[in-house]
């Protein structure tokens, strides 16, 4: 920001300046107050060697206990939202049948002191944390699931609706079907792709069910979902090239932002699905309940582009089915990258997919509920006066901003950025392996805050209404 505080990046009235965090990743108290296990505890149990450093979701960054302190760094850095998540396993120990009275206290508690500050709280209900009762049935492939799912959220919207105004039936709904059912990094790490299909029609029946149960209690909120859009861009415009990135764009985005936004499946996967023989199990009025429940607005999850090419060689007819039989990835020479995490950085991604919303899904309301950059041992940049100098995650936020200020200058409908995450948090097999808040948890010194520069930097944003 110049000296004389003049801002050339100006958002609209009422932007959400936020950040996001789910249940399992920051709560800890993993296994007290009548909370029952999710897949993560779970895991954790049996294989601890699989999650960096051997870190499990038990304590996490313990916003179980101290949330007062949390919500208040919150407002502090300029939150006027965060985005949040429920763990079903601990509203429903068994995933359904009795209820948590420990649990209602304390999402009741969360909710109101969110209000009291002046932070609206977005609620998500699912992020990843299947029940382990509900696991073992099968979790998202068991069509019972669907109906605890439904179940579940119905006594979320009954509980808490009348302070929370914006929902989101699901988080990244791709991740659990990748990581679960073809790429073995999420529990149950089966390698089944007709599992995984059936696991990602039974999620999306799901949110349609959620969509309809809030609609049917006469909730005057929103209700949407969150999914990280990955935009794929093509090696070339050769047509071979091109065609790779369609269908990988199917595969991974399409799959559930055309059925959460249009109400239907896109043609080219059905195609795909119905001649290769993996066509999911579909029972009699599903397909109407997809089409007439859709989202009343869409969190955006962005980190990195996908970039793919058309098949080099023929795959193994021997091996297990995979979306990428129809393309292959492709490494961009000379592409801007973040050193720590390995991931791409492409600035113009976020702004490439807020047009297309605006183009071709009718302009839907939308917000930026995902961006940020994970850095691995972050404590070397901590100064003499214990504030981590975090400028490369300012220069991430703010080089993502001026794209997004550009698509809402072309007439996106985004009404906010979130930064994954307020403060450092368990990040799954990762554990603390990558850091990404605005706030240092120092695991340490009982997961002390510290704020870092960028949220100071934030706050200042946020105050200003841009930058």
């Amino acid at each position: 920001m110049s000296v004389n505080n003049e801002v050339k990046y100006n958002f609209p009235d009422n932007f959400w300046w936020g950040s996001a965090a789910s249940a399992t990743q920051t709560e800890g108290a993993a296994n007290v107050d009548g909370k029952g296990q999710n897949i993560w505890d779970y895991w954790y149990e049996q294989q601890p060697e699989r999650f960096f450093d051997g870190v499990g979701p038990q304590d996490t960054s313990q916003f179980y206990v101290k949330y007062k302190e949390d919500i208040k760094l919150m407002k502090e850095i300029g939150h006027n939202s965060f985005r949040m998540s429920i763990s079903w396993s601990r509203l429903f120990p068994e995933g359904k049948g009795e209820i948590n009275p420990k649990a209602v206290e304390f999402y009741n508690n969360v909710i109101n002191e969110f209000i009291e500050n002046g932070v609206e709280p977005f609620v998500g209900l699912f992020h990843f944390d299947m029940p382990m009762e509900l696991q073992k049935i099968g979790g998202w492939a068991n069509r019972e699931v669907v109906d605890a799912y439904v179940n579940y959220t119905s006594i979320c919207f009954e509980l808490f609706g009348d302070r929370v105004k914006k929902w989101f039936t699901h988080n990244e709904p791709i991740v659990p079907v990748e990581g679960g059912y073809l790429y073995d990094f999420h529990y149950p790490n089966e390698v089944d792709f007709k599992k995984a299909v059936q696991v990602g029609y039974h999620t999306i029946l799901a949110s349609a069910k959620a969509i309809q149960a809030y609609k049917n209690q006469g909730q005057d909120g929103k209700i949407g979902i969150v999914l990280n859009l990955t935009p794929s861009y093509p090696r070339s415009q050769n047509p071979a090239d091109v065609k790779a990135s369609v269908l990988a764009d199917a595969f991974f985005n399409r799959s559930f932002l055309d059925p959460s936004v249009k109400g239907e499946f896109p043609q080219e996967l059905v195609a795909i699905l119905k001649e290769e023989g993996f066509m999911p199990e579909i029972a009699d009025g599903d397909l109407e309940i997809i089409r007439n429940n859709t989202v009343d607005i869409l969190g955006v999850n962005y980190y990195q582009p996908r970039r793919v090419k058309a098949k080099e060689h023929l795959p193994n007819p021997e091996a297990p089915f995979m979306p990428d039989r129809y393309f292959d990835n492709y490494v961009m020479p000379g592409r801007k990258m973040n050193p720590h995490r390995g991931w791409e950085i492409y600035e113009k991604g976020i702004y490439d997919i807020l047009i297309n919303l605006k183009d071709n899904y009718g302009n839907i309301e939308c917000f930026i509920s995902e961006n940020g950059m994970g850095v691995e041992g972050e404590e070397k940049f901590r100064d003499e006066t214990g504030i981590i100098q975090d400028d490369y995650r300012i220069e991430f936020i703010s080089d993502h901003l001026k794209w997004v200020h550009q698509a809402i200058a072309e007439g996106s409908n985004v009404k906010g950025y979130h930064l994954w995450t307020f403060m450092d948090n368990w990040s799954w097999t990762n554990a603390y392996k990558n850091r990404y808040g605005f706030v240092s948890v120092n695991l340490n010194k009982d997961g002390e805050r510290t704020v870092k520069k960028s949220g100071q930097w934030f706050k200042a944003v946020a105050e200003n209404n841009g930058f």
